[in-house]
């Protein structure tokens, strides 16, 4: 049994089996390109400054030693279904049952003639090596963040609360946090005026020439390094396998989680296409107890349970300041008891998967 990624889903699976004493079959492991798993939850309150590394991240020995499962620090290139196998880097490891948890990229511009770095939110690594540059610089930086969701939201919060000679834009190719109330969009974007962060909504940056964003042939602005936020794009490798994608290269997996029409490969969180689901941590997490449940059955032949997604899912933003934005079932609210509960359920989160 291979596992690939370490994002919810899977953490909650291994925890959840080292708790039942369930232990995989021998040879089993988990592949990930880093020793730990950074909680996305609680970045915005590391680049706050309220919180250290070490609590954003879950260390991975650990929890896989528990669990009765090699770690392997390598990533994914292919997958062949064929000869079940994947090929990794410089090496290649055969599976009997296969459970991918990788998540997903940002979208970038489809053109740069390479004048501005390019900053991918995800990595969280990668982002924290460039956000300690931008502390160290001399000059007075001006970043775009390219996104308009919660993402987006509280990257630019936090940086702004950070870095505060910062000059901060914030550019997305819909409204401000679309597909949320729109009660709290507008207490968003208040939070963003009154931290001098711009806003500029409904353009789409597709082109980038001269350190200056365009949105097809309109100049937009100059900026110096562009920060990405955007709405998630499946990897290469999703998109390169035989299995079955939706049309932006995810891939579709029916309501026991398996890949559509592949009894030996799992896959969850925002490398999925389900109907009903969104890509985001509140939906992983109980994908995360559907996995755990249905690999040992599957291995043992015995039926599998179906994931039912929730109706309704909670929405708590981080303002920078040690409060949140609160949306549920249409209301929402902000302040510093929202802030209060979203550190208490992301420290809840920490404190079920650190082992030591």
């Amino acid at each position: 049994m291979l596992l690939v990624g370490a994002g919810h889903a899977h953490l909650v699976a291994l925890r959840q089996w080292t708790r039942r004493g369930w232990q995989p079959p021998a040879g089993s492991a988990l592949i990930n390109p880093d020793d730990h798993a950074w909680y996305s939850g609680m970045m915005p309150g590391l680049l706050a400054g309220r919180f250290s590394r070490e609590e954003c991240a879950i260390p991975l020995e650990p929890l896989c030693e528990a669990a009765g499962l090699e770690l392997i620090l390598n990533r994914v290139d292919a997958l062949d279904t064929e000869d079940r196998s994947l090929q990794l880097w410089q090496s290649t490891r055969n599976y009997e049952l296969l459970s991918v948890n990788t998540g997903s990229t940002p979208a970038s511009p489809t053109e740069s003639d390479g004048s501005i770095p390019l900053v991918p939110a995800k990595p969280f690594r990668g982002f924290i090596s460039a956000w300690e540059q931008w502390q160290q610089a001399r000059s007075t930086p001006h970043l775009a963040i390219l996104g308009g969701g919660p993402a987006a939201f509280e990257l630019a919060l936090s940086l702004q609360q950070s870095l505060p000679r910062l000059r901060m834009t914030l550019v997305s190719d819909r409204p401000l946090l679309a597909g949320h109330p729109k009660k709290l969009a507008s207490k968003a974007r208040r939070f963003l005026h009154r931290k001098d962060i711009t806003v500029i909504e409904n353009h789409h940056i597709d082109r980038i020439a001269d350190g200056r964003l365009y949105a097809k042939e309109d100049f937009v602005l100059k900026t110096d390094a562009l920060i990405l936020a955007t709405g998630a794009t499946a990897q290469s490798w999703y998109r390169e396998a035989a299995l079955e994608h939706d049309p932006s290269g995810f891939i579709r997996v029916d309501s026991t989680l398996q890949a559509s029409g592949r009894a030996d490969i799992f896959a969850a969180g925002d490398c999925i296409s389900l109907p009903g689901i969104q890509r985001s941590g509140v939906y992983s997490v109980r994908q995360g107890s559907t996995l755990a449940r249905n690999i040992p059955a599957a291995l043992k032949g015995k039926a599998l349970r179906k994931y039912q997604p929730q109706a309704q899912s909670l929405a708590l933003l981080a303002t920078a300041d040690g409060g949140a934005l609160m949306s549920y079932r249409g209301r929402t609210a902000q302040g510093r008891l929202c802030g209060l509960w979203k550190d208490w359920l992301d420290r809840r989160f920490m404190r079920r998967h650190r082992l030591r």
